[in-house]
């Protein structure tokens, strides 16, 4: 038996296709959704349609964002549920969310996640939250601690911070290997995030959070005062009240923020950290061996 091949899809291996089947966590994800007709629904990587189906029952129309072209095909011609579905056949990491929101419709997103992409697809749907209502994603099980963790643990880092500074994290439940096919390596969870209305404590520059974290956590061994030496000196760690030999994961949000409004204050004379485009393959998307999910949408931390 040809466990990679469901309702007649061959799964893709390059978009992290794997297929959700059973029809108790399928519900119980819809339900998590709780969509209601007149909604702003965004589902992310529709694939079959196990998700698609039941929130068009309860919802009526939804747009859609797939990038298999076989998958969208089958989806424009869905016996079923073809006409309540406006579909975008692109990249979700390229597509503009925005376009799809209104300010008295705001959109609830919610998909399956490939997870050797997650989280820069995370990354760049933040960037739209202020069109967004609220999020619900299935994801690695490791990627949604990472989300919700909080100082003082391993799973805390820069993926913790960007995201609770925007947005209110919540994981809703836990899903097995056996609910997909093909069976992914790894176990799989279902987050919520609802983008905060007002931040209480807010950064001076979102990119200078992000310059920070960077620079904290891409070798998060080291102690602060290694980690920034060229950001922030230790003369001026001492200034903020941070101790220079603590390790990144050790610093809270509100710490961050602090550093992250020093440098917008005193711009670094040299060129800070940058993300490194090829951690894109990085050990979580190896350790789940590009075991993704349903949709079609690089994992850095």
């Amino acid at each position: 038996m040809n466990d990679k091949k469901h309702l007649g899809h061959q799964a893709k291996k390059r978009f992290g296709q794997n297929f959700l089947h059973n029809e108790a966590v399928i519900s119980d994800i819809v339900d998590a959704i709780n969509p209601e007709p007149g909604e702003n629904l965004v589902e992310i990587g529709p694939g079959l349609g196990a998700l698609t189906e039941p929130v068009v029952e309860r919802a009526g129309k939804i747009s859609v964002v797939e990038l298999d072209r076989d998958l969208a095909h089958r989806l424009r011609h869905h016996p079923f549920i073809a006409d309540d579905l406006t579909i975008y056949e692109t990249d979700a990491l390229k597509f503009d969310f925005a376009q799809l929101a209104t300010k008295e419709k705001p959109l609830r997103i919610f998909g399956n996640l490939p997870y050797n992409i997650s989280t820069p697809l995370i990354f760049h749907l933040l960037t739209f939250k202020d069109q967004v209502q609220d999020m619900h994603f299935m994801l690695q099980k490791e990627v949604v601690e990472r989300m919700a963790a909080g100082p003082h643990c391993k799973a805390y880092g820069r993926l913790s911070i960007m995201t609770q500074y925007q947005c209110q994290v919540f994981p809703v439940m836990e899903i097995g290997p056996e609910a997909f096919r093909p069976a992914p390596k790894v176990d799989s969870a279902i987050v919520r995030l609802i983008p905060h209305a007002h931040i209480a404590n807010p950064v001076k520059d979102i990119k200078a959070l992000n310059t920070i974290c960077l620079a904290a956590f891409n070798q998060r061994r080291k102690t602060i005062r290694n980690s920034f030496k060229k950001l922030i000196s230790v003369a001026q760690l001492a200034e903020l009240n941070i101790d220079a030999n603590l390790r990144p994961e050790n610093l809270s949000l509100d710490e961050y923020i602090k550093l992250a409004n020093f440098i917008v204050d005193h711009p670094p004379e040299v060129e800070p950290v940058k993300e490194k485009r090829h951690m894109a393959r990085n050990k979580l998307a190896q350790r789940a061996n590009n075991n993704g999910n349903e949709d079609s949408a690089s994992e850095v931390e």
